[in-house]
């Protein structure tokens, strides 16, 4: 997969939530919002006035999320997770690894919006993500970590 720099890979359920978020936000917060700057303004003195200035602020915030999401949505590379090959690493795989200690780990390669790697899914701009773009079962990633230089076997891509 070729990079655009304004390209954002996202899963299909990624992309869901986001727009979800979205029409959280437009829907109901921008109305929450709006009814406590009334609120607030017919409360007199807007020069000192906190509950204002606190929803003022409050509603820059949200409009810079909007303007966020907004772009995100318009950028968004949807990742075929149906299309990749079982031989390959790609945004999408999953990887199966093991490390030097032979211990057994897996994740799933996802955009950097996605990653959680609590979760089993790490950032294709990580290290360790970069490193595995590309390659194949069985060969062996090297990446450098902040604890030094980190190996790890490829066992399976799905």
């Amino acid at each position: 997969m070729s990079t655009n720099n304004n390209q954002i890979y996202i899963t299909k359920e990624g992309l869901i939530k986001l727009k979800e978020e979205l029409s959280n936000l437009i829907s109901v917060e921008r109305k929450k919002i709006a009814e406590r700057i009334q609120e607030a303004k017919e409360l007199g003195d807007l020069s000192e006035n906190a509950e204002y200035s606190a929803a003022k602020e409050e509603q820059s915030f949200l409009e810079m999320r909007i303007a966020e999401l907004d772009n995100i949505i318009k950028n968004a590379s949807l990742i075929d997770e149906t299309n990749h090959s079982n031989h390959t690493v790609n945004v999408g795989s999953t990887v199966s690894f093991a490390d030097e200690s032979g211990e057994h780990r897996e994740y799933q390669i996802v955009g950097s919006r996605e990653a959680d790697p609590r979760a089993g899914k790490i950032s294709n701009e990580s290290p360790i993500g970069r490193a595995f773009l590309g390659k194949k079962v069985g060969e062996t990633v090297e990446f450098q970590a902040p604890k030094g230089l980190v190996k790890f076997k490829i066992l399976s891509v799905k």
